[in-house]
């Protein structure tokens, strides 16, 4: 078996909502790249009696390592460090090269901080230098430094700042201690699979099969998750399992090969910036308020292509900033595919563009009718020299689900159109 190892994430403003973990998922998933593997990851807030139970829960299950996030402040509410040296039978002693080291970061920071008394901060900040007897004292990146404490099982004690906690984990993976509790994990290979178009239900019973015609199904770790609109399927293997995973992907490329757009874990957001290279578009919104605009930007290098975008709501803006007729727009109504494919044609001239996605739709609440009703999208995706796909689609969930479905189904299609260019097969519904 596998090195084996837990995570306790405290902090009563995280256990309450507050502050959303980002710190026990990023740690997951490094634990799991080393071949680790993961038993449970638990939140509690900041008691004493709440954060030891978490350790000894996790220790009775027999972990090799449990890494806390949190707790290291100068404050009254901060005492992981405290805690864990008890759970680990160790006395908490002053290290004073430590406090003086953590005083000269006090100090550099004082300057922003003008009329706080350093003496004050001083004595509040000394807490922070309080180590378990014998553990390894990992540099502060901010003023809190991380321990690590050896035993059965090791703790390693990170700060709960993602900016400060990220680079302390580099230092920790190479104390002796760590390395140590770590010695018995398995070589383990990831692979993403990414689907569109697809409910679980369907996977789960493409799986379902795989199971029952794979010799060695059970070797595989897989796991599925729905995002934003997408399917991704994960699986984790030993090395020698290679072959059996390739028997997986044969079956879901049997099964569902229109489906899947990226064996590699690529982001279609990554495949569009790959087909935009050499291109310029435009985008025409109304219902997903330059959300699209917005995904499109975030991807690097993004200003090599995107030329602009228009946020159109009432009928007067699609008239005077995209140059949709209002008698179009007064037959078919503002939520039609002639008024999409409109916008998409306008968004083209507007920014001497030759590549236009066009979103228009009811995403609530409130503002439906039985002939369209909330969630109502029409798409358009304009080449200037090719293909025109324009698509209506009715979107489950709130006004925020239906944009962000909107964003997904708007760059798949984009992702199609330009595919298409390529090979026009592509198109063939």
């Amino acid at each position: 078996m596998s090195a084996r190892a837990g995570i306790v994430v405290t902090g009563t403003e995280v256990l309450t909502g507050r502050v959303q973990d980002r710190n026990g998922p990023w740690v997951a998933d490094r634990l799991l790249e080393l071949g680790v593997e993961l038993a449970h990851i638990t939140i509690c807030g900041d008691r004493p009696a709440d954060i030891a139970a978490q350790l000894r829960f996790l220790a009775d299950e027999g972990v090799d390592l449990i890494v806390t996030t949190g707790g290291l402040g100068p404050t009254a509410d901060d005492m992981t460090v405290a805690v864990v040296a008890e759970f680990c039978g160790r006395e908490l002693i002053l290290d004073e090269a430590l406090e003086e080291r953590i005083f000269e970061i006090l100090k550099r920071l004082r300057s922003r901080y003008a009329d706080v008394d350093l003496d004050a901060v001083r004595a509040a900040n000394r807490k922070q230098a309080m180590v378990p007897a014998g553990a390894t004292i990992l540099e502060p990146v901010g003023t809190a430094p991380g321990v690590v404490v050896p035993g059965k099982p090791t703790v390693l004690v990170l700060p709960g700042p993602p900016r400060e906690l990220q680079p302390m984990w580099r230092d920790a993976l190479n104390t002796a201690a760590l390395q140590e509790a770590i010695a018995g994990r398995t070589e383990y290979r990831q692979d993403m699979i990414r689907m569109f178009g697809l409910p679980e239900s369907g996977l789960a019973e493409t799986l379902r099969q795989a199971q029952d015609s794979i010799d060695g199904f059970d070797r595989l770790e897989i796991t599925t998750c729905l995002r934003r609109g997408e399917l991704e399927i994960v699986t984790r293997y030993e090395p020698d399992a290679s072959a059996v995973y390739g028997q997986l992907l044969d079956v879901l490329r049997e099964h569902h090969a229109r489906q899947i757009f990226s064996t590699d874990g690529a982001l279609v957001d990554d495949q569009v910036a790959h087909l935009l290279a050499g291109r310029r578009i435009a985008t025409a919104e109304s219902c997903t308020a330059g959300l699209v605009a917005a995904r499109l930007t975030d991807i690097p290098g993004s200003s090599d292509y995107v030329a602009g975008g228009v946020v159109a709501y009432a009928n007067s803006a699609k008239s005077g900033l995209l140059g949709v007729d209002l008698a179009l727009i007064e037959a078919h109504g503002a939520v039609s595919e002639p008024v999409a494919e409109a916008m998409a044609r306008g968004a083209l001239s507007r920014f001497d563009a030759d590549t236009a996605v066009a979103t228009t739709g009811i995403a609530g609440p409130g503002g439906g009718s039985e002939e369209k009703p909330v969630g109502t999208v029409c798409f358009s995706v304009m080449l200037a020299e090719g293909p025109t796909l324009t698509r209506t689609l009715l979107l489950p969930g709130n006004r925020s689900d239906v944009r962000e479905r909107s964003t997904t189904v708007a760059m798949h299609l984009l992702r199609r159109a330009l595919l298409g260019l390529k090979d026009p097969a592509v198109l063939a519904d």
